[in-house]
């Protein structure tokens, strides 16, 4: 490599590596904890296990609906949701109308064979905000967008330090540290190493990282694109005003639409993942991979008839494939000790780097002092 193409390479690796240093270590700091976010929920907020008394049968889905609407007059079931880990519980989303931002939720879980409620959640607490502060920064999506961008600069850093430790390494013995020579040596060799070591896992959850930030896009082109082909023929019908098809009935529609599978979401007409006519239900498969991956069925909620059921569009796959990758939510335990020691190891990294270009500034100001003093001797002179 002749020494302008190495100096270039140099300086997209410096630049480009400072630029993102600093948001890469809060995504680094706050992505620990979220790697193990389900353990420590079940640390951090008591969970209540949904008892069934002797004898009882679950209730109808549109009986527990109707509970959780009655704990709040005037306002409306818009989400039905299940969580695997948490058997026998159903967890309802109720706001004053479907298209109502997600700051007038209320949450609530109801013991499916008693309706009781067993906890009332809140987004105030501290893995909501660790989340938040990862996702977007509360900024929305032109946090998530900014964030998205420092991902394609960090994977540049990536491209641009794996080119010049090639170029090291062709002078040097791979993995080489120089611990006897000055300090900032050692550190230099320290970083490149570790960083080499952490390519693969850095380059995944970079890429990841940069695809989650396009949630927002992924969702409004999957509304523009797939979701309206769906739901077209009703485009010109008016809203549906008063009461809704049975829950029951069109989850059983559903079911059968797509039987090798089973319901994760139900979202009522007018929200965002729907059209104003529909309710949508959101099968997913019963396999590791295949439970992360949702199809909708949209069944007609004034007289609960299946309309359309399609597998999602290819983008929206990739979306829902990169968000467990992400934070290694596929292997269980040893995937995540294996994700969070990579992460450690990219903080130390990040450190590093920072280390380097201070030392390196300071290096430079001091040779920039003493030739300066020389200057002076030899003026006195």
């Amino acid at each position: 490599m002749k020494i302008e193409t190495a100096k270039r390479w140099f300086l997209w690796h410096k630049w480009t590596s400072l630029i993102c240093t600093i948001f890469l270590l809060m995504l680094c700091i706050t992505g620990l904890p979220l790697i193990f976010h389900h353990e420590l929920e079940h640390v951090l907020e008591e969970e209540k296990v949904a008892e069934i008394p002797e004898g009882a049968q679950k209730k109808s889905l549109d009986e527990l609906a109707a509970a959780a609407e009655a704990l709040y007059p005037g306002e409306r079931v818009r989400y039905v949701y299940w969580d695997e880990d948490e058997p026998n519980k159903t967890l309802f989303d109720v706001a004053p109308r479907p298209e109502a931002p997600y700051d007038s939720s209320k949450y609530v879980v109801l013991n499916d064979y008693t309706a009781a409620v067993l906890d009332r959640p809140t987004t105030d607490g501290v893995m909501n905000f660790i989340l938040r502060l990862h996702r977007d920064m509360f900024l929305g999506i032109g946090g998530m967008l900014f964030l998205g961008l420092m991902g394609i600069v960090f994977v540049i850093a990536i491209i641009t330090g794996v080119v010049l430790y090639g170029r090291i390494m062709k002078k040097f013995d791979f993995g080489m540290v120089r611990k006897y020579k000055s300090r900032r040596l050692h550190w230099l060799d320290t970083h490149n190493l570790i960083g080499i070591v952490t390519l693969a896992w850095a380059t995944v959850v970079g890429i990841t990282g940069i695809i989650n930030a396009l949630h927002d896009v992924v969702l409004f082109a999957w509304q523009q694109g797939q979701l309206k082909e769906m739901v077209a023929p009703y485009a010109s019908k008016p809203p549906l005003e008063g009461q809704y098809a049975s829950l029951d009935s069109a989850l059983l529609v559903a079911e059968k639409a797509a039987p090798d599978m089973k319901a994760s979401i139900i979202t009522y007409p007018g929200t965002m993942f729907t059209s104003k006519h529909h309710y949508g239900i959101f099968m997913k498969g019963k396999t590791e991979l295949t439970a992360r991956l949702l199809m909708p069925v949209l069944v007609d909620a004034e007289n609960g008839t299946l309309t359309d059921a399609r597998k999602m569009p290819w983008y929206v796959i990739t979306l829902f494939v990169s968000q467990p990758l992400h934070f290694g939510d596929y292997g269980g335990w040893p995937l995540k000790i294996i994700w969070a020691l990579f992460d450690l190891a990219t903080i130390v990294v990040l450190i590093t780097g920072l280390y380097l270009w201070v030392a390196r500034r300071k290096a430079a100001k001091m040779q920039w002092s003493r030739l300066n003093e020389k200057i002076e001797e030899y003026d006195e002179a």
